[in-house]
């Protein structure tokens, strides 16, 4: 299904940008028009109707937060995505708690930038090759960026996918963008529940009934699968399935075939497969509980979602969206949390990750009745025990003059830019290294040493590597 026609407002004072950027946006058959200042931008926005803002932060005249706040006054349910160079991580959060869609980075590569403006387009409604509403996965930290980058590799091809994470941390929002970005995107999307549903009844959803089949079959009942026919099927917490539920499934996985239940003729049938999972089904393999068949079948692909405690780098980001999200879902004028919020939403460990925190923000968007949500909207049951501004002071102020986990002497900084997350990510594989010496590459021991989960443990050796 080709795109429909966006119209895309442009805003940058760099005149080469403007003669750039549109030509490659219209390549997706996009009406491009462009503005020089936050001033003119705000007129043009005024007078026609737009699918898509990008600005830039730093102009002369008003500033970009400063138009960002006004485009999303004026119309908030139009996705609007800022450019910096300048202090990104600040400004990049600043601008998701004012409700931007998402951010990037100068320089960026056109090719970068269009597919942004796709899936902003998508979570608007517009012009989204069958991708409706969906949600984009948000986030800036190495983690996401990863699941970003296998997305749009293993959407290309028909390979079958095993999504591995915690409840709540955004497994089938994984799947429903592979499904998105694929051949298959104007063809069903079809997911479900493996957990919700007893034996016989779980049969019956996934492969159908003839009349007839059981006492109630009264007539024929295609399932979820023919409803799938040249889409995709999502099999959610795949592993709560019955070891005889396996056998039909690893059929179909097989042949491309299935039998609805009492019929004696096999149906062809033509799908992409993704299956997802909370709990490890290796293990489950190991001990029995799970057919290892079936477990090689589905981990063709393997694609492991951090929880949120492992990306809190993007806590800020995620909260930011659903405050915007909520706020003109129920017409409030909230432009942010207090410092006391949000020093206990990025205290909090999540246990829901993703759901969770959607689930809190929407709470407090709710409750909210001041411009900014506070500490009793968000966590209402916490309230009577939430540190005071002071305390959240204080304790920031102990933290940053705590002992540092490193050697003062050996941290050596220069004018000339310092990667952080590199530095991090070489210190945490040294202490993953150290531990899986120490207990003689024993992952589930290594795992208990540094006081994390098996699950992240196995998701940060693959980061760096060291699964090989």
């Amino acid at each position: 299904m080709d795109n429909k026609t966006a119209r895309i407002l442009f805003v940058d004072d760099d005149a080469s940008l403007r003669t750039v950027v549109p030509i490659a946006l219209s390549r997706d058959s996009h009406q491009v028009d462009t503005a020089d200042c936050g001033e003119t931008a705000l007129e043009m926005f005024a007078a026609h109707h737009y699918d898509l803002v990008i600005h830039d932060i730093r102009m002369p005249g008003m500033d970009g937060l400063e138009l960002l706040r006004r485009l999303t006054t004026a119309n908030a349910t139009v996705p609007v995505v800022v450019m910096t160079a300048f202090s990104t991580w600040n400004i990049a959060m600043e601008a998701m708690r004012l409700g931007a869609y998402d951010y990037i980075k100068k320089p960026f590569d056109n090719n970068d930038l269009r597919q942004l403006a796709k899936r902003a387009l998508a979570f608007s409604g517009t012009g989204g090759e069958g991708e409706g509403n969906m949600t984009w996965m948000i986030g800036a930290s190495s983690g996401m960026k990863e699941i970003q980058n296998i997305i749009q590799r293993v959407a290309k091809t028909d390979s079958t996918v095993l999504i591995q994470g915690e409840s709540g941390s955004g497994k089938e929002l994984v799947a429903a963008n592979i499904h998105a970005q694929s051949q298959r995107n104007g063809r069903s999307f079809i997911a479900v529940n493996c957990g919700g549903f007893s034996e016989t009844l779980l049969e019956s959803e996934l492969f159908g009934h003839v009349k007839g089949a059981f006492t109630g079959a009264v007539s024929d009942k295609n399932g979820l699968l023919q409803l799938a026919d040249g889409g995709t099927f999502f099999l959610d917490e795949v592993g709560e399935t019955s070891l005889a539920t396996q056998v039909r499934l690893l059929r179909v996985l097989e042949t491309r075939t299935f039998l609805p239940v009492g019929d004696e003729t096999p149906r062809k049938v033509d799908v992409r497969f993704i299956a997802a999972t909370n709990r490890d089904l290796r293990e489950m393999a190991d001990a029995g509980a799970f057919r290892a068949d079936l477990f090689y079948r589905l981990n063709v692909i393997s694609v492991n979602v951090p929880s949120l405690r492992d990306r809190r780098d993007d806590i800020p980001l995620l909260a930011g969206h659903f405050l915007s999200l909520y706020a003109s879902r129920f017409k409030k004028r909230i432009d942010g949390f207090t410092d006391e919020a949000m020093a206990a939403i990025l205290a909090h460990d999540w246990p829901g990750n993703v759901r969770e925190l959607q689930n809190a923000v929407q709470r407090a968007v709710s409750l909210a009745d001041d411009s900014k949500a506070d500490i009793r909207d968000v966590f209402p049951a916490w309230a009577p025990i939430q540190p005071t501004r002071n305390a959240v002071a204080n304790a920031a102020d102990q933290a940053l003059r705590r002992e540092p986990a490193v050697n003062i002497a050996d941290i050596a900084l220069s004018g000339s830019g310092f990667d952080l997350e590199e530095k991090m990510a070489e210190i945490e594989g040294d202490y993953i290294r150290q531990a899986l010496l120490e207990c003689g590459n024993n992952s589930s021991r290594a795992a208990e040493m540094l006081g994390i989960t098996l699950r992240s443990f196995r998701y940060k050796m693959k980061k760096l590597g060291l699964d090989k």
